[in-house]
């Protein structure tokens, strides 16, 4: 008679081992298991919808920044080529539009809109100053924008590191602005380090523009009352850790002057400058200055590989 083991292992409870291995093999849960390895990671991209830090308001990654040279390099397209570089914007998934009172290109914001579905669009402005009347102020961009309400409402440029103590009507206004939901968020954006560091530290920011390039052009020093410094020697390093600070405390972190304010004509240094922005993961946007279709589909280009690498 032969024996019925085989190393000490039964045939009934081979057959019993088996089945079992077949039936784990078949349940839900390692049939998910199998799919979830065998499916590739969802790839980054310039314009997937991105949420704003904890405000739960939705925009592309990548922005269409309406103020190079102030706007006048927007105007320059004349307002039927800028209304068609918009909607070009658009059609390729870009959502954010960045606007201001100051630039040349406020008053034809409505009309460039027009036809866009609102509740898909991310809407941000900047009130300059300290108007008499700030909620007039601030209707005044709901009725040049044909809207109810703006997305993010900031205040523009801020330069001096106790800003949050001469700006508090404002601040106050903006406050009642976003009681009336004519705005769903509320921010600043600062041009100088002692600024931006104020805007970290004050509570009351919910969304903040800051200036990034690893080139350090154009970009926040230490001098107050230099709103648009020049000096490339400025570390980079600064100004990413308060990123990193306003990031922990939740608020929207969205990155402007990344092509140098227009100044990397050199591919190279548009390549560098992306690729940082990309790397930062506390940055939830960039904001990126216009006037031509290759523009906007070099910058996508750039970002979806940076995106794929970083």
């Amino acid at each position: 008679m032969k024996n019925s083991h085989r190393k000490g292992f039964s045939r009934r409870q081979f057959i019993q081992t088996s089945a079992l291995a077949g039936a784990a093999l078949l349940s839900p849960w390692s049939l998910a298991r199998s799919r979830a390895a065998d499916t590739p990671a969802v790839a980054r991209t310039a314009v997937d919808q991105v949420t704003l830090g904890k405000t739960g308001i939705k925009l592309s990654r990548l922005g269409f920044g309406t103020g190079s040279s102030n706007g006048h390099d927007q105007t320059a397209l004349g307002k039927d080529g800028f209304t068609k570089l918009i909607h070009y914007a658009y059609d390729q998934g870009i959502t954010y539009f960045d606007c201001a009172q100051t630039y040349a290109t406020f008053d034809w914001i409505g009309d460039a809109i027009k036809g866009l579905p609102r509740e898909k669009l991310f809407i941000q402005s900047k009130v300059p100053g300290q108007p008499a009347d700030i909620l007039a102020a601030i209707d005044h961009h709901r009725k040049v924008f044909n809207t109810d309400y703006v997305d993010s409402l900031l205040i523009h440029c801020m330069i001096k590191n106790q800003w949050t103590d001469e700006m508090k009507r404002i601040m106050d206004g903006f406050n009642e602005a976003k009681e009336k939901q004519w705005i769903r968020a509320k921010g600043v954006s600062c041009h100088s380090l002692p600024a931006l560091r104020a805007a970290t530290e004050s509570n009351w920011a919910e969304v903040h523009l800051v200036r990034v390039n690893p080139q350090g052009k154009r970009m926040d020093g230490i001098a107050e009352e230099v709103w648009n410094n020049d000096d490339p020697t400025h570390d980079v390093a600064p100004v990413t850790a308060e990123i990193k600070k306003m990031h922990a405390k939740g608020r929207g972190v969205i990155g402007m002057k990344i092509i140098g304010n227009g100044e990397f004509v050199n591919a190279a240094d548009r390549e560098k400058s992306i690729r940082f922005a990309m790397a930062c993961r506390e940055i939830d946007a960039v904001v990126i200055g216009f006037t031509s279709q290759a523009q906007i589909d070099e910058a996508i280009e750039r970002m979806n590989r940076a995106l794929k690498e970083v």
